[in-house]
């Protein structure tokens, strides 16, 4: 079992890919879950668009893109995060582009532990997840986050 990162994106590396493992691995493990197979694949808008067209007929930009294969309490997909977007929203935010690479990252595991956000009640659940998952980023690592 194991969680990937790849890029579509020629000068994108993820930082820190290795922290961010062990950070995904403690949210799974502490709802009582199994990592499984999670792949992320760091994309353009254009890729991006193209995953959203082909597979969910949608005709517009994203940040994320989440595709489940959870089986039991093993934690598995393929999660689409469109660089673009992140750098963009964390602008719009007022945020850093890891802190908002991290919440996106993070997003799309949350989907896969069963958190949706297609309601207003579901959303702000989905918020305070993040929040609470970035709080245990900053724990691991010992870093302070400017709010």
């Amino acid at each position: 079992m194991s969680i990937r990162f790849s890029s579509q994106i020629e000068n994108f590396e993820l930082l820190e890919a290795e922290k961010v493992k062990k950070w995904i691995s403690e949210v799974v493990l502490r709802r009582g879950k199994k990592v499984g197979n999670i792949s992320y694949l760091f994309c353009d808008d254009e890729y991006m668009i193209g995953v959203n067209r082909q597979y969910l007929d949608h005709d517009t930009y994203t940040d994320i893109i989440t595709f489940d294969y959870v089986a039991a309490d093993l934690v598995s997909g393929d999660i689409f995060v469109c660089v673009d977007r992140v750098g963009e929203n964390a602008g719009k935010f007022g945020v850093g582009f890891d802190e908002e690479l991290h919440r996106v990252i993070i997003h799309g595991v949350l989907h896969l532990l069963g958190q949706g956000d297609k309601s207003d009640s579901e959303a702000a659940e989905m918020r305070r997840q993040e929040e609470e998952c970035l709080t245990l980023w900053n724990e691991m690592f010992h870093e302070e986050r400017i709010v």
